[in-house]
């Protein structure tokens, strides 16, 4: 059988989602707990796949994993208590046998937070709603001979909490593109960019202009893949690690107000 896994994970201590040898990644991690459950002896026949790969440091919420066995039910049952506290299944589905999560992905969806008090959510909404549409995003990735136009079927920013959420939604992104486009925008809330500056950007195109925004305000958010996912519960261990991590972040987020105190 077949199966679809919603994935997801928190990338501070991962190099990246994509195997590479010798260090620690969210595919390696995931291929030997699968290997301890016997549900393959060889990933490459299992034909695991991930729907795209995310850098160091970034993390999701829905990411998309595919592999084929004769275990589904101890895939199912037993996977979670395989992985790592800060990586677990969200959900399971079949899939016909040729399912390739990164082929049949019809949108990505990513979100950036920003911590930044002093962004203009109003003007960064209205910068974001300038990338809607087909681009020439070279200015804002690494496009290493790739084609720079790229689709974007939604983008906005909002409002939640501490939080100044950038949310796009796009067919498929370029390398460091989303965190170019993130760190644009932050210019343009605090006053360093205007609109019509990003929207010469978009239209001329050119050498990349933005670094890329830090790796830890990233979230791969949704992958669509047009499948109904299944719930798959977290372990114990999964919880209390990320009950942890909130608490450190608030420690954190505490000590740094005092430090530097807003208002």
């Amino acid at each position: 059988m077949r199966l679809a896994l919603l994935v997801a994970y928190i990338g501070d201590g991962f190099w990246g989602s994509q195997l590479q040898p010798g260090l620690r990644t969210v595919e390696g991690e995931f291929i030997r707990a699968c290997e301890r459950l016997s549900l393959f002896s060889d990933w490459r026949e299992a034909g695991f796949a991930f729907s795209g790969r995310t850098d160091r440091g970034v993390h999701a919420y829905s990411q998309v994993c595919a592999l084929a066995t004769e275990h589904p039910e101890r895939a199912i049952g037993a996977l979670n208590q395989q992985l790592p506290r800060d990586c677990w299944c969200r959900g399971w589905a079949e899939v016909a046998d040729g399912f390739h999560p990164r082929y049949a992905a019809i949108s990505r969806t990513y979100r950036y937070f920003f911590m930044d008090p002093e962004l203009d959510p109003a003007l960064m909404g209205d910068a974001a709603s300038l990338f809607i549409g087909s681009h020439d995003f070279s200015a804002f990735a690494r496009t290493e001979g790739k084609n720079p136009i790229r689709t974007i079927l939604n983008a906005g920013v909002r409002r939640e909490g501490e939080f100044t959420v950038f949310e796009v939604k796009g067919e498929s992104f370029l390398w460091h593109m989303v965190r170019g486009m993130a760190s644009a925008l932050a210019s343009v809330g605090r006053g360093e960019m205007t609109e019509s500056e990003l929207e010469r950007l978009l239209r001329e195109g050119g050498n990349r202009t933005y670094p890329a925004a830090p790796a830890a305000g990233l979230v791969l958010w949704d992958v669509d893949c047009g499948i109904e996912f299944a719930p798959l519960g977290m372990e114990r261990r999964q919880i209390i690690h990320l009950k942890d991590l909130f608490g450190q972040y608030a420690i954190r987020a505490k000590i740094l107000s005092m430090l530097h105190p807003m208002g």
